[in-house]
């Protein structure tokens, strides 16, 4: 596989546009920024779908984006496309002491907990400091919850962590009977994370399982629209009674 002759390919390609193209030379690492979350969310959004080609067309787009900021990099004496390459290289090798080292691990767990203790060799104040603070709520839960696994903070079984799911959800009621709105905000959040973590116990990744709800439920309520349009009405005109029995045949389907 000729990987470093498709990848000078990109790299010549990517100086030619930042020199020529009047588009890509105004490109700073802040007008980046968005696009690269976009493009991101895109690649996720193909991995739910399983849609192979997706994936392979996104990953080209953040390897450009990624090679784009190395460029930019370059340009402010700040760093070059090489030393991100072995920074990262350098990394996965300090990292990974039980296939470079002596270190014996017997399973995932015991590589996930010296990942943590390396990273705070390397001047981390906190296992959970890795976590980024712009993160999506639903995939920061799920980070959190498996960063302070790596210290044994950790519940022992699915069944106790269903409990605190049942005692997060009686907080909630308590919360919503006494009407104050602030409480019931905290324990509806204390509720999702304690689902989060059980999803998790249960070896399930929460934010793609909402995620394949919310195509669901598009779908389907696309359906109901093309449904009710088909007998020359719109659902505001129909009643919930009417409206569920469209939707029941749709999920039959």
């Amino acid at each position: 596989m000729q990987y470093n002759s498709a990848f000078e390919r990109l790299v010549n390609i990517m100086n030619e546009l930042r020199e020529k193209c009047p588009w890509d030379k105004k490109q700073t690492i802040e007008t980046l920024r968005q696009l690269t979350i976009e493009e991101t969310y895109e690649l996720t959004d193909a991995i739910t779908d399983k849609d192979w080609k997706g994936i392979k067309e996104e990953l080209g787009d953040l390897l450009l984006h990624i090679i784009f900021y190395a460029k930019i990099g370059t340009e402010q004496n700040q760093f070059t496309l090489e030393e991100v390459i072995n920074g990262v290289c350098e990394k996965l090798i300090f990292r990974h002491p039980h296939i470079y080292g002596d270190v014996v691990v017997n399973d995932e767990e015991d590589v996930k907990r010296n990942w943590e203790k390396l990273k705070l060799k390397e001047g981390k104040a906190s296992v959970l400091s890795g976590v980024p603070k712009t993160l999506p709520a639903t995939v920061k839960a799920m980070r959190l919850q498996e960063k302070a696994k790596q210290v044994g903070f950790e519940w022992e079984n699915k069944e106790q962590v269903w409990e605190k799911v049942e005692e997060e959800k009686e907080e909630l009621f308590e919360a919503i009977a006494s009407g104050n709105r602030e409480n019931m905000e905290d324990e509806l959040g204390d509720v999702f994370f304690s689902l989060i973590n059980f999803a998790r116990f249960l070896q399930l990744d929460a934010e793609n399982a909402l995620e394949r709800t919310n195509k669901k439920f598009i779908h389907r309520f696309t359906k109901m629209e093309e449904e009710a349009n088909s007998t020359g009405r719109a659902l505001q005109d129909m009643s919930l009674e009417e409206m569920d029995a469209i939707w029941n045949k749709i999920k039959k389907q």
